[in-house]
Protein backbone atom coordinates (compact mmCIF):
# COMPACT_ATOMS: atom_id res chain seq x y z
CA UNK A 1 0.00 0.00 0.00
CA UNK A 2 2.94 2.58 0.80
CA UNK A 3 4.26 1.60 -2.51
CA UNK A 4 1.06 2.22 -4.51
CA UNK A 5 1.06 5.17 -2.53
CA UNK A 6 4.29 6.55 -3.33
CA UNK A 7 3.56 5.89 -6.54
CA UNK A 8 0.56 8.13 -7.03
CA UNK A 9 1.54 10.80 -5.23
CA UNK A 10 4.59 11.16 -6.64
CA UNK A 11 4.11 13.02 -10.35
CA UNK A 12 2.05 15.62 -8.29
CA UNK A 13 4.89 16.18 -5.34
CA UNK A 14 7.32 16.75 -7.97
CA UNK A 15 5.13 19.53 -9.88
CA UNK A 16 3.90 21.12 -6.26
CA UNK A 17 7.77 21.15 -5.21
CA UNK A 18 8.79 22.68 -8.61
CA UNK A 19 6.14 25.17 -8.40
CA UNK A 20 7.12 26.36 -4.66
CA UNK A 21 11.13 25.80 -5.14
CA UNK A 22 11.86 29.29 -6.35
CA UNK A 23 10.08 31.48 -4.06
CA UNK A 24 11.01 29.88 -0.81
CA UNK A 25 14.64 29.93 -1.96
CA UNK A 26 15.37 26.27 -2.11
CA UNK A 27 15.79 23.44 -4.86
CA UNK A 28 12.68 21.45 -5.71
CA UNK A 29 14.60 18.15 -4.87
CA UNK A 30 14.70 19.42 -0.91
CA UNK A 31 11.79 20.09 -1.14
CA UNK A 32 10.51 16.96 -1.70
CA UNK A 33 12.92 14.97 0.59
CA UNK A 34 11.43 17.14 3.20
CA UNK A 35 7.68 15.93 1.89
CA UNK A 36 8.51 12.89 1.58
CA UNK A 37 10.31 12.24 4.72
CA UNK A 38 7.07 14.05 6.37
CA UNK A 39 4.78 11.33 4.57
CA UNK A 40 7.00 8.12 6.10
CA UNK A 41 7.03 10.13 9.43
CA UNK A 42 2.75 10.25 8.99
CA UNK A 43 2.93 6.74 7.72
CA UNK A 44 4.36 5.54 11.14
CA UNK A 45 2.65 7.33 13.39
CA UNK A 46 -1.36 7.70 12.21
CA UNK A 47 -1.13 5.64 8.71
CA UNK A 48 -1.88 7.30 5.13
CA UNK A 49 -4.00 11.06 5.16
CA UNK A 50 -7.48 10.32 4.22
CA UNK A 51 -6.97 12.77 1.41
CA UNK A 52 -3.55 11.99 0.10
CA UNK A 53 -3.11 14.66 -2.39
CA UNK A 54 -4.62 17.38 -0.69
CA UNK A 55 -2.46 16.40 2.19
CA UNK A 56 0.85 16.30 0.14
CA UNK A 57 -0.18 19.71 -0.85
CA UNK A 58 0.03 20.97 2.41
CA UNK A 59 3.03 19.63 3.29
CA UNK A 60 4.97 21.11 0.65
CA UNK A 61 3.78 24.52 1.04
CA UNK A 62 4.34 23.87 5.08
CA UNK A 63 8.16 22.74 3.94
CA UNK A 64 8.06 25.81 1.51
CA UNK A 65 7.53 28.05 4.72
CA UNK A 66 9.73 26.05 6.68
CA UNK A 67 12.23 26.69 4.47
CA UNK A 68 11.78 30.31 3.72
CA UNK A 69 12.24 31.39 7.32
CA UNK A 70 14.97 29.35 7.50
CA UNK A 71 16.57 31.45 4.58
CA UNK A 72 15.68 34.38 6.31
CA UNK A 73 17.66 33.77 8.92
CA UNK A 74 20.69 32.59 7.59
CA UNK A 75 23.41 34.75 6.99
CA UNK A 76 26.77 34.22 4.71
CA UNK A 77 29.90 34.26 6.11
CA UNK A 78 31.86 37.53 5.85
CA UNK A 79 34.50 35.28 4.22
CA UNK A 80 35.16 31.51 3.67
CA UNK A 81 35.55 29.74 7.52
CA UNK A 82 37.25 26.85 5.42
CA UNK A 83 40.72 28.71 4.65
CA UNK A 84 42.90 26.38 2.11
CA UNK A 85 46.17 28.48 2.72
CA UNK A 86 46.72 27.55 6.08
CA UNK A 87 47.41 23.38 6.87
CA UNK A 88 45.05 21.45 8.74
CA UNK A 89 45.87 19.61 11.42
CA UNK A 90 46.29 16.58 10.08
CA UNK A 91 49.25 18.68 7.87
CA UNK A 92 51.13 20.12 11.02
CA UNK A 93 50.97 16.70 12.79
CA UNK A 94 53.16 15.28 9.56
CA UNK A 95 55.17 18.32 9.73
CA UNK A 96 55.88 17.99 13.13
CA UNK A 97 56.51 14.89 12.83
CA UNK A 98 58.76 14.44 9.40
CA UNK A 99 61.01 17.53 12.00
CA UNK A 100 60.82 15.18 14.81
CA UNK A 101 62.51 12.41 12.29
CA UNK A 102 64.60 15.14 10.94
CA UNK A 103 66.39 15.99 14.68
CA UNK A 104 66.59 12.55 16.09
CA UNK A 105 68.47 11.38 12.51
CA UNK A 106 70.86 14.61 13.15
CA UNK A 107 71.04 13.81 16.61
CA UNK A 108 72.76 10.26 15.48
CA UNK A 109 75.63 12.30 13.06
CA UNK A 110 78.87 11.22 13.70
CA UNK A 111 81.52 14.26 14.76
CA UNK A 112 80.90 17.82 14.40
CA UNK A 113 77.81 16.79 12.05
CA UNK A 114 75.22 17.15 14.94
CA UNK A 115 76.29 20.92 15.97
CA UNK A 116 76.92 21.79 12.27
CA UNK A 117 73.21 20.76 10.72
CA UNK A 118 71.55 22.30 13.74
CA UNK A 119 73.28 25.57 13.27
CA UNK A 120 72.41 25.14 9.37
CA UNK A 121 68.26 24.55 10.12
CA UNK A 122 68.59 27.26 13.19
CA UNK A 123 65.85 29.53 12.78
CA UNK A 124 68.34 32.75 13.05
CA UNK A 125 69.71 31.81 9.83
CA UNK A 126 73.24 32.22 10.76
CA UNK A 127 76.12 33.02 8.24
CA UNK A 128 78.29 31.10 7.33
CA UNK A 129 81.22 33.26 9.04
CA UNK A 130 79.38 32.72 11.78
CA UNK A 131 78.50 28.97 12.14
CA UNK A 132 82.25 28.22 11.15
CA UNK A 133 83.61 30.40 14.01
CA UNK A 134 80.82 28.85 15.92
CA UNK A 135 82.73 25.33 15.35
CA UNK A 136 86.03 26.44 15.42
CA UNK A 137 86.81 25.50 11.84
CA UNK A 138 87.66 27.96 9.15
CA UNK A 139 84.81 29.09 6.98
CA UNK A 140 86.80 27.51 3.91
CA UNK A 141 86.14 23.97 5.00
CA UNK A 142 82.92 24.70 6.13
CA UNK A 143 81.69 23.60 2.38
CA UNK A 144 82.90 20.10 2.67
CA UNK A 145 82.23 19.56 5.98
CA UNK A 146 78.61 20.26 4.83
CA UNK A 147 78.32 18.45 2.21
CA UNK A 148 79.88 15.39 4.09
CA UNK A 149 77.59 15.50 6.85
CA UNK A 150 74.28 16.18 4.27
CA UNK A 151 75.87 12.82 2.72
CA UNK A 152 75.72 11.08 6.40
CA UNK A 153 72.10 12.44 6.72
CA UNK A 154 70.74 11.04 3.45
CA UNK A 155 72.18 7.81 4.32
CA UNK A 156 70.39 7.97 7.43
CA UNK A 157 67.09 9.18 6.14
CA UNK A 158 66.94 6.95 3.14
CA UNK A 159 66.06 3.81 5.29
CA UNK A 160 63.46 5.31 7.28
CA UNK A 161 61.70 7.26 3.88
CA UNK A 162 61.90 3.63 2.04
CA UNK A 163 60.26 1.84 4.60
CA UNK A 164 58.09 4.88 4.80
CA UNK A 165 57.23 4.62 1.11
CA UNK A 166 56.61 0.94 1.27
CA UNK A 167 53.80 0.71 3.98
CA UNK A 168 51.98 3.77 1.80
Amino acid sequence: MTHDLVAALHPLLTAEASAEAHAAGSEPGDLEQAVWLRLLERLERDGPPLDPEGWLRKAVRAEARRSRRTTRLERPYGSEPADDTRPGPEQLVLTAARHHALREAVRRLPGRCPRLIEALLSPKDPTYREIAGELGISQGSLGPERSRCLGCLRRLLTPEVAAREARG
